[in-house]
Order: structure tokens, then sequence, then C-alpha cells
């Protein structure tokens, strides 16, 4: 007699092949045969991620694939897989192996016993180990992040920045509308959203090595935690990429101020050739910086998409960058102080430039 679906564990991947069968190997190794399903939510990987999975899927039907076009992020790729499964039981781990399988029984029997409304596999509970992980400044950060974390939500737990959990599908469901499904955070987002502290039950996790790949977080995941922080404060009011969008605006400011206050100093009369040189530097310091943070989870990479990522960018802008020069120009010939006249110039092209390159240069608003 066939056990009915209990569990779906969602693998958000990109770029891990190799890792599938053995991962899928494991969950039936700690899981059973039966009453579980793994839902693999690929962004469109260029090693064939999503091929594999389909391969794996003919032979093997507790496992599904759903395959992105366009769009990237594990906490929106989460989200998706909490909306596709109809397991009242939903688990999120990673597929590079780092997040030992056998924890999810244990997991399971938690949540459905009412010990806790989520369970979480901890990094740094009493009993967990990092030894493997060979990565101290990335543990310093999570330490550092799960600190702030922990005053955000209310919630007490040694790990909120845990990739590793498990919870009633219901849960997750009802609070998927107020998610920001920016980043990688996914389970911080959780925690923060519902309108009741969640109870947690940690579990202590020894955090493996991949078993090949490489890890796609970087430096830039601290920007996706402030990301998740001005969502959860101020993300009704602005939208939080446009606010992300903004704050690398704010930078460019400086750059542009800089480099238009150097150029007047050198050429006391050339303010229009000044601001037009000005806007562009600023124009293309937004662009890397937007690249590598803002749209992260849209990052163009490789010289070729960069260069037309890049030419993309200042022509989308090309518009936003007259109106700029055209008003600064025009205070200032009328006795406006040429800084109030550029911050003017920067205030009427910085809407149009948002608009028009999250549509044309990282295809999304």
């Amino acid at each position: 007699m066939s056990q009915s679906l209990e569990l779906a564990i969602i693998l958000p991947t990109l770029n891990e092949r190799g890792n599938l069968a053995p991962l899928v190997a494991r969950i039936e190794d700690a899981l059973g045969s039966q009453g579980w399903e793994v839902l693999i939510v690929d962004d469109d990987s260029s090693d064939g991620t999503a091929d594999e999975a389909r391969s794996i899927a003919l032979t093997d039907g507790r496992v599904r694939v759903i395959q992105r076009i366009g769009r990237r992020g594990l906490a929106s790729a989460a989200i998706e897989g909490f909306c596709a499964t109809a397991a009242p039981f939903v688990a999120v781990m990673d597929a590079d192996h780092q997040h030992d399988p056998a924890l999810l029984s244990e997991m399971l029997e938690a949540v459905r016993a009412g010990e806790g409304d989520v369970a979480v596999a901890s990094r740094f509970a009493p009993g967990s180990s990092t030894d493997e992980w060979g990565a101290p400044e990335r543990e310093r950060l999570s330490s550092f992040a799960n600190g702030i974390a922990r005053r955000m939500t209310g919630v007490e737990l040694s790990d909120p920045m845990s990739g590793y959990f498990l919870l009633r599908t219901g849960t997750a469901r009802a609070l998927v509308p107020r998610l920001s499904g920016i980043g990688f955070k996914i389970l911080l987002d959780l925690l923060a959203t519902s309108d009741r502290p969640l109870k947690v039950k940690e579990f202590p996790l020894k955090f493996a090595k991949r078993r090949e790949g490489e890890s796609k977080l970087d430096r830039a995941i601290l920007f996706d935690f402030l990301a998740g922080l001005y969502d959860k404060t101020l993300g009704r009011v602005i939208p939080t990429r446009f606010a992300l969008f903004g704050t690398v605006g704010a930078l460019g400011v400086i750059v542009h101020m800089a480099v238009l206050a150097s150029l007047l100093f050198v050429f006391e009369e050339a303010f229009t050739i000044a601001q037009a040189a000005a806007v562009l530097t600023a124009m293309s310091f937004n662009f890397w910086l937007n690249n590598w943070l803002t749209y992260r989870d849209q990052r163009l990479r490789g010289l070729g998409a960069v260069l037309r990522g890049w030419a993309g960018f200042c022509l989308t802008c090309a518009v936003g960058g007259f109106a700029n020069v055209a008003v600064a120009t025009l205070l200032e010939s009328e006795g406006v102080f040429w800084a109030l006249a550029a911050l003017a110039g920067i205030l009427i092209g910085s809407v149009w430039n948002y608009a028009l390159s999250s549509r044309f240069v990282w295809g999304r608003y």
C-alpha cells in the first residue's frame, strides 16, 4: 500500500547538475521510499541542471522540476516551491550536500508534533559543527547578521540565516503574499513577516563541504541581508528594489560631484561639458554597482554580457541623462548654485533610469 505524500523538499538550484542524483539517493536513505517528493527549482542553469533533473524524473516520480527563465534567487525559488506542492509539510535545503538530509525525519516529527512552527537546522546550535566549511570570514558575517536578525524578528534562535528549515506548507503559503522574495535568506523573511512570533525548534547541523561546484554566494550577501532589513521596515512605503537602486544612486552622486568639482576646478567656465562627463562617469559606476548588488540575482556575467549590459544601461538612461544635464544647466544659468543645480538634474533622471534599466537591462521590474 502506497504512503500518501507528506513532505516536499525544495531544492533551489543553479549549476548543481552532478549533485542531484546523489542527493536524491541520500534523501531516500533518510526518509524511506515513499511519502515525499523533491521539487527542483532551477534558475536556468548553464550546466544542464534542469535537463538532469528531468532525466531523473523520467524514472523517479518523486522528483519534479520547475525551470525558471529570466528569474533568479533562492528566496523566490523557495516561494515558487511553496506554491507548487500539495504536501502538507515543506522543507528547503541546498542541493550542494552541505545540508545533511538525515535531519529531515527529526525535523518533520518535531513540526508534526507541535514542538515548533519551524524546524531549523542550525550551524551554531550546541552540538553543531562548521569545521568542514572552511570559511571563517563567512562564519563571522553570519554571526554578526544573526545578532541583528534576532532583534528584528523577535525570535531567539542561533541561526536565523540558515538555509535549511522545515514547516507546514499552509504556514508558508499564508505568508507568501507579504514576502519580499529578494536574495537568499527566505527563513529570515518568513520569521520577520509573520504577525505572531513563530516557535522555532533547532537541530544542530554538521555543516559539510560542498560535494562539487562553487558557491553562488559572495560578499554581496551582506547587501541581501540589508535589503531584507529594509523590506521589513520601509518596504511598504518605497519598493525595496527601487530603494536599493536609489542607495547605489546615492553613492553615484558622490562620484558625480567629485568628477564635476574636479573638472570645474580645471575648466572653470565649462559647466555643461563637466556635467555631461560627470553624468557618464556616474552612470558607468552605477551600472557596475547595480549589476553586482541591486540585481545580483540577475547579474550579467562574462565580458560580452557586461559590455552589452553597460551599453544598454547607458542607452536606456540617455533620455534621463539628457534631462539631467538640461535641467541642471538651465538652473545653473539662472544663478542656482552649481551643486544644487546638479542635484536637481540627478533627481529628474533617477526615476527614468530605474524604470527603463530594470526592464531592458536586467529584464524585470
